[in-house]
């Protein structure tokens, strides 16, 4: 067998769409609910107060990750579509034309002219908009938009993420629901980090410090301002 047959590579580009939808909406769905939780309980509430405000931020944080992320990648979806059909009409209307642009896009990147004619025209043959849409706009199976796909991710990984720091509401006692929320939140971030980073093949410290830094530094702010507001009312 050739060292090419038993040369297998792992690639995680793949992974890019539903990874950042799933990221996103977990990361949201722990600080945004954690740091409501804590800002409520600082301000004196009792727990039944901060459940319901956590239940309501569950809720209404999951609809508003869906809704954003199908707006926005539907945005994104919009141009890429918008961009293939004026590539397919000025494959139609001039074919000699997108061919030597295409072949010049492979010059650029150091092949030989005849070579890169030859290439072209290859694909061309194939498919001409899916090598026209691949080289020329960026386009490709693996980065293409997919709204529900990113809408139903995010909306489900942020309900996820939300209901850890609801889970501790329910089983921290009263007197200690501020720090046993914040270090479990915090933990979940962390956990959250490191799973991102190993599913995405990145830095797991980076990661994992990054999130947890910026989910602390949100908790300490609600918690600040609740007790703030908590004190003068």
């Amino acid at each position: 067998m050739s060292r090419l047959g038993q040369h297998l590579e792992i690639h995680r580009v793949n992974r890019i769409g539903w990874l950042r939808a799933a990221v996103l909406g977990a990361n949201d769905g722990i600080v945004s609910t954690a740091s409501l939780i804590v800002g409520v309980a600082a301000a004196a509430a009792t727990r039944n107060e901060v459940l319901i405000a956590g239940v309501a931020g569950l809720v209404a944080g999951a609809m508003s990750m869906a809704a954003g992320e199908y707006v926005s990648v539907s945005s994104q979806s919009d141009t890429e579509q918008a961009d293939l059909t004026r590539e397919r009409k000025e494959l139609h209307d001039d074919a000699d034309s997108e061919l030597e642009e295409l072949a010049q896009i492979y010059v650029g990147r150091g092949v030989e002219l005849a070579l890169a004619r030859q290439v072209a025209g290859q694909l061309t043959v194939r498919d001409a908009l899916s090598a026209h849409a691949r080289d020329e706009l960026g386009i490709s199976e693996i980065t293409t938009a997919r709204p529900v796909q990113a809408a139903l991710t995010s909306a489900a990984m942020f309900s996820s993420g939300a209901a850890m720091p609801l889970f501790m509401v329910v089983v921290s006692p009263a007197s200690m629901l501020v720090p046993l929320v914040s270090v479990a939140s915090l933990g979940f971030l962390a956990l959250l980090g490191a799973i991102g980073a190993k599913a995405g093949g990145a830095d797991i410290v980076r990661a994992t410090a990054r999130v947890t830094f910026w989910g602390a530094s949100a908790m300490a702010l609600t918690a600040g301002i609740g007790k703030l507001f908590g004190t003068v009312i």
